[in-house]
């Protein structure tokens, strides 16, 4: 008999015929009541045994975490909390789960332990919520690209280019590391390395993508990213995703628009295809505010703000206006601020962020026209010679979400800043090509997969929302 999903069985339709199911107890009730959950849904389905006609033996092995198979009639249920439930016939227990040593027993258990157990604690419901919430967001951006008429095109992970110029990468290396080979002046010898030239894991696959737009006009890039930044926050991880359209013939105006656009069409899937998963992610958070004081608190509950989010313009401003703003701020003023704000040419840091966003505009904000110093070697470059043509998107309790520019497609001038940024033109005589055959306007941004996934699910710390987080000192599983 075909078996089925328990969100297959929990519609209703096939009552009062024979259902075989395949899942993980959560529960086992009075030697009577099994609560099954097979990762389909958040809810289990309730599968009733009449002890007399099993054998003892076979129900011990019945614990939580335990794999089955169970067979019986699918009927309307009696009892409060499930519309149906199955009458078992037969059950066999495919893999048992020793109560004394399995871990996750049904009890609350905090953050913290689960990540140490992160090969299991997709068998909470918090974690299953949180992974069919990404699943659906991963899916939504890749129809939304598809239906928008974008390429997708695999970057390589390994490079000899460094996107962002931050130096903060991961190498890549067969060398022998205790006994690497030298050159004639002291230092290893990456010629002598697989690749013949020194190597990392990429930051960003943008440089890349931008080959493709000049070309296929429109493509995004989806795929893991890594940063070697020793940073232990709940922002931050070493192994992220990154999601990056690259778009020819876009300006800065172009790029907002995408950008706003694409972030309110996948939230609003998610709204439409995860209504379940956001109301117990929504009641989670609800009841993890409860010991928060009021000041602390979120205004608005998770579904009602990512409802703002998509229903709502952002609003645009200017890095200028921005800093005038949070110099002029109270938190500011009385040095609340851990970075105080003095001068035009700051590098926002996330408090100042979240306080545009969440105090000052309630409301996402795009900030754009920051100044050439504080960004990255590809950005047009205004006509004011200080400022590029960069712009961040910032979210409620996140920050920056997003950040993309207008790219420098003028060759001199892009020749020019690497130049004064002491980079190799060597290293990147393929991005200059560009330039030099059929340049044109293009524009493009990143967007960190994570970070959407945090503020869509309402979770507070970014390593519980990617499978297994790789972070300072961890590289568990």
């Amino acid at each position: 008999m075909k078996s089925q999903s328990i969100q297959e069985l929990l519609s209703g339709k096939n009552v009062l015929q024979e259902v075989t199911v395949f899942g993980w107890v959560k529960t086992f009730r009075s030697n009577r009541f099994i609560a099954l959950n097979d990762g389909s849904t958040l809810n289990n389905i309730q599968c009733v045994v009449n002890f007399e006609d099993f054998e003892d033996e076979l129900l011990k092995q019945i614990s939580t975490g335990a794999a089955l198979k169970v067979t019986g009639t699918l009927v309307e249920s009696q009892g409060k909390g499930q519309s149906v439930e199955i009458q078992v016939k037969n059950v066999e227990v495919l893999g048992s789960a020793d109560p004394e040593t399995y871990p996750i027993q049904p009890k609350k258990h905090s953050l913290e332990f689960l990540r140490e157990k992160a090969h299991l604690r997709i068998r909470t419901n918090t974690f299953s919520a949180v992974m069919r919430v990404r699943s659906a967001l991963s899916f939504a951006i890749h129809q939304y690209f598809r239906e928008n008429g974008f390429y997708y095109v695999h970057t390589p992970i390994v490079t000899g280019s460094d996107a962002e110029g931050a130096g903060e990468m991961f190498r890549v290396s067969t060398l022998d590391a205790k006994n690497p080979p030298l050159t004639e002046t002291g230092e290893v010898d990456y010629k002598e390395d697989f690749f013949g030239k020194e190597t990392n894991l990429t930051v960003s696959g943008q440089l890349e993508a931008e080959a493709y737009a000049m070309a296929l006009g429109k493509v995004y890039t989806f795929g893991p990213t890594f940063r070697a930044e020793n940073s232990n926050t709940s922002r931050h991880l070493a192994e992220f995703w990154m999601v990056e359209p690259e778009v020819a013939f876009n300006d800065l105006d172009a790029n907002m628009d995408l950008s706003e656009d694409f972030i309110k069409n996948v939230i609003k899937y998610v709204l439409e295809h995860c209504q379940e998963d956001l109301q117990f992610l929504e009641q989670r958070l609800l009841d993890e505010e409860k010991s928060k004081p009021q000041a602390e608190r979120s205004e608005m509950a998770l579904i009602e703000k990512l409802k703002f989010v998509a229903e709502n313009n952002f609003k645009r401003v200017t890095y200028t206006e921005a800093i005038d703003i949070l110099k002029n701020c109270k938190p500011n003023k009385k040095k609340k601020f851990k970075y105080i704000i003095d001068e035009w040419g700051a590098d926002l840091q996330s408090e100042h962020e979240r306080y545009l966003v969440e105090k000052h505009f309630q409301c996402p904000v795009i900030l754009f026209d920051y100044p050439a110093k504080i960004k990255a070697f590809y950005m047009r470059l205004n006509e004011d010679g200080k400022t590029v043509r960069a712009m961040d998107i910032l979210f409620p309790g996140i920050g920056e979400i997003v950040g993309g520019s207008q790219r420098e497609e003028r060759l001199d001038v892009l020749k020019q800043k690497i130049s004064e940024l002491g980079i190799d033109e060597k290293e990147l005589w393929w991005y200059l090509d560009l330039r030099k055959f059929g340049t044109a306007v293009h524009s493009g941004f990143g967007l960190g997969f994570e970070r959407l996934v945090l503020f869509t699910t309402g979770m507070g710390n970014i390593r519980d929302v990617i499978p297994f987080p790789r972070t300072p000192q961890n590289a568990e599983f």
